[in-house]
């Protein structure tokens, strides 16, 4: 069993940034990737970006590539999501994720085991 905790999130101007965390606690002696996914109310969990679980491997949802970095800090059992040159389209509740069975970090929702109770992410003026 692992527990993710997300914080970060709020209320950001367009253009702004937010750092999101992903804290796991619980099994993280095993190696196991990370996803971050995000929703809004009447549509599907979506994809934003995944991290393996050394850090050396990441992709990206290509709505957010170029603005979004994911990283991680095993020492700290985190991993996160920095947001840049966010817009009202980025407005979701955003979900962290683990996979202990794909450690590389998958895309597909369905195939992560564990999820975190997520944090709200608002781009407003």
């Amino acid at each position: 069993q692992v527990q993710l905790v997300e914080s970060g999130g709020g209320l950001v101007q367009p253009g702004g940034s937010l750092k999101l965390s992903c804290a796991a606690s619980g099994r993280t002696d095993a190696s196991f990737g990370v996803g971050w996914f995000r929703q809004v109310p009447g549509k599907e969990r979506e994809f934003v970006a995944a991290i393996n679980w050394s850090g050396g491997n990441y992709h990206y949802a290509t709505p957010v590539r170029g603005r979004f970095s994911i990283s991680r800090d095993n020492t700290k059992n985190t991993v996160y999501l920095q947001m840049n040159s966010l817009q009202p389209e980025d407005t979701a509740t955003y979900y962290c994720a683990a996979d202990f069975l794909r450690p590389y970090g998958s895309s597909l929702a369905h195939e992560y085991e564990y999820w975190g109770q997520g944090t709200q992410v608002t781009v407003s003026s």
